[in-house]
């Protein structure tokens, strides 16, 4: 079984080299707007025309660009010879062979993905927020990036590779020829060289003044030394519960109350750096619009947003790694992230700390370990139920940090919530009941059809 993963370096390119990325950027938000215009003008005649077609698959798209660009539509040059008789002279798109072909293609792969997800989402086949039609790229607004492929030349040889020339960091690129990065790059030339890694495409981007390229790698299983001893058939526990809050990042029990880790110090690095992004922000909104010195505020602003972003990032990948490596069972609650950024007193603190992304990344590293991770129901109160009864105390509030029973159980609040979450997998029966029309009318029903004043908690899918 194999394993994708991603390698991001920062570029440093020379100047000639750096223009060559700029204008493969460009050409991929060309390639892209074209094939959107393909779409847009055969839908406008298909109003008249009930049976012209719309290339609409990205394998229509690559089809008719590539028709396209050598027509006369793409371009044209009008030759008068000495007796005043114009001809004209079909070249099609001029510049085309100043960038890689693989450029056009996946600029209208990108289209034909945005144009499936309007349509899932227009029949209900997507899951999530809908999806309009594709807009056309502005260049002032889109980020510059493309993609390659990692096609083989004719010699066999991989047109990507890394390392390549004597030259340890550096990224070889067809058509750039050897790009040097300013990370160090041993550990994925290590796995290419011994066959256990195989570069599919890398992408190119140009963000916070500087070039990004990410190298999409499908890789080998980890080691099995370091995957989670496999559990004898029929061993239903050991599961662990992570509670996710603010006040501690992530608090981790198993079912009988041991807490076995409690993230206190989360860098927070938005709360930090609040007073510099504010500085920042005024210093942008001081200069003029399209002058030299807005364009280095802006910069100034967006390597802030950046370095906040990789903190978090870090950190979040930090605890994760602790998790995985040490539990084989995890649970996680599903919690709705967007719904609770609408409290104006905690969307700041709840958008610093990350908690979709800290459970994304639970989730694939898990996978790699040979693990297992079970995302508990949405409407589970984990905090409010006692895990040494079972009761709910219904009157606990967010203020409240300890949580109190009456039968006497007194426990810190969110290792209660762990907790419980480590029973869930036990008593996941007890709170699931299968949908209902009443229900889904919005009526909480009992389970001899009486209306209830509380509502039941129903499996639903996670939202991250």
């Amino acid at each position: 079984m194999s394993r994708h993963t991603t390698f991001r370096y920062c570029l440093d390119p020379t100047v000639e080299q750096s223009d060559m990325l700029s204008r493969h950027a460009g050409a991929a938000r060309f390639a892209f707007n074209q094939s959107l215009d393909f779409v847009k003008t055969a839908l406008a005649q298909r109003k008249t025309r009930p049976a012209h077609p719309v290339p609409w698959t990205r394998f229509d798209l690559i089809k008719t660009f590539n028709t396209w660009k050598k027509t006369e539509a793409a371009g044209r040059v009008f030759t008068v010879d000495a007796a005043g008789i114009a001809e004209v002279q079909v070249t099609g798109l001029a510049w085309r062979g100043q960038v890689s072909q693989q450029v056009f293609e996946e600029a209208a792969v990108d289209c034909g993905r945005a144009l499936a997800a309007f349509s899932d989402s227009r029949t209900g086949k997507h899951a999530g927020k809908p999806v309009g039609f594709p807009r056309f790229k502005a260049k002032a607004k889109t980020v510059p990036a493309f993609r390659i492929r990692n096609k083989p030349a004719k010699t066999g040889r991989a047109s990507t590779r890394v390392g390549d020339q004597g030259c340890a960091r550096s990224v070889t690129l067809p058509g750039f020829g050897a790009i040097r990065v300013r990370e160090d790059t041993r550990r994925l030339r290590r796995m290419l060289t011994k066959g256990r890694a195989r570069i599919l495409y890398v992408t190119v981007a140009y963000r916070v003044r500087r070039w990004w390229i990410s190298l999409t790698v499908e890789a080998s299983d980890l080691h099995t030394s370091h995957h989670h001893r496999p559990r004898n058939h029929g061993d239903d526990g050991g599961w662990v519960g992570i509670d996710r809050g603010l006040t501690a990042f992530a608090v981790a029990a198993n079912a009988d109350g041991t807490e076995v880790a409690r993230i206190n110090t989360a860098p927070k690095p938005l709360a930090a750096g609040l007073d510099r992004q504010r500085r920042l922000a005024k210093s942008v909104s001081r200069k003029q619009r399209g002058s030299h010195n807005h364009q280095q505020a802006v910069a100034q602003l967006a390597r802030h947003h950046h370095r906040v972003a990789n903190i978090r990032r870090h950190f979040a990948h930090q605890v994760a790694n602790q998790l995985v490596k040490t539990h084989d069972r995890l649970v996680v609650e599903d919690l709705h992230v967007a719904g609770m950024l609408g409290n104006r007193r905690l969307a700041r603190a709840i958008s610093d700390v990350g908690w979709a992304d800290f459970a994304r990344l639970l989730v694939y590293k898990q996978a790699w370990h040979g693990g297992a991770v079970t995302v508990a129901d949405r409407w589970f109160p984990s905090s409010k139920r006692c895990s040494a009864c079972g009761s709910l105390n219904q009157r606990l509030a967010l203020t409240d940090r300890v949580f109190v029973c009456g039968c006497g159980f007194r426990a810190d609040r969110d290792h209660n919530a762990a907790v419980n979450l480590a029973l869930w997998p036990t008593i996941e029966q007890d709170f699931s009941r299968s949908p209902d029309p009443k229900q889904e009318a919005g009526l909480p029903m009992s389970a001899d059809g009486k209306a209830l004043t509380e509502p039941l908690w129903v499996s639903v899918k996670p939202s991250w």
